[in-house]
Parts: structure tokens; C-alpha cells; sequence
């Protein structure tokens, strides 16, 4: 049986940039105003959500550089 290459469409592509960037963004902002505020336990919650984005915006590249061995 013939293997399915591993490709990505533009279509796709252009959607998990976007998603890319979404997270990206979101990560920025959140550690922004993670270090503006002096409630340590808040702080340490906006940490724990940038760090989630942060992992997303790790696993997104992993798509776009090929290396997603999710599947395996």
C-alpha cells in the first residue's frame, strides 16, 4: 500500500499560520500584563495561559517545519 506524502495545502498552510500568529499574539499580550500586575496569584495564573499559548505556538511550527509526529 502506497504511503500518503507528507504535505501540507496552501489553504492549509495559510490557515495554521494564522493560527500561528493568533497564539503568538495572544502569548505576547498575556505575559505584557502578567509583569503589570503586583497579584502574585493572578500573576502566576496569566503565566500558566502564556505558557499554554506559547506551547500551541511550539507544536504550530513543529506542522509548519514538518516535524509533526503526532501521528506516529
Amino acid at each position: 500500500m502506497e504511503e500518503v506524502p507528507n504535505i501540507i495545502s496552501t489553504k492549509d498552510f495559510a490557515y495554521i499560520s494564522d493560527m500561528f500568529e493568533w497564539n503568538f499574539t495572544a502569548c505576547k499580550e498575556i505575559y505584557h500584563f502578567a509583569n503589570e500586575v503586583e497579584d502574585e496569584s493572578f500573576k502566576d495564573l496569566l503565566m500558566n495561559v502564556a505558557s499554554m499559548h506559547q506551547a500551541h505556538c511550539q507544536f504550530l511550527l513543529s506542522i509548519l517545519q514538518g516535524d509533526d509526529t503526532s501521528e506516529e
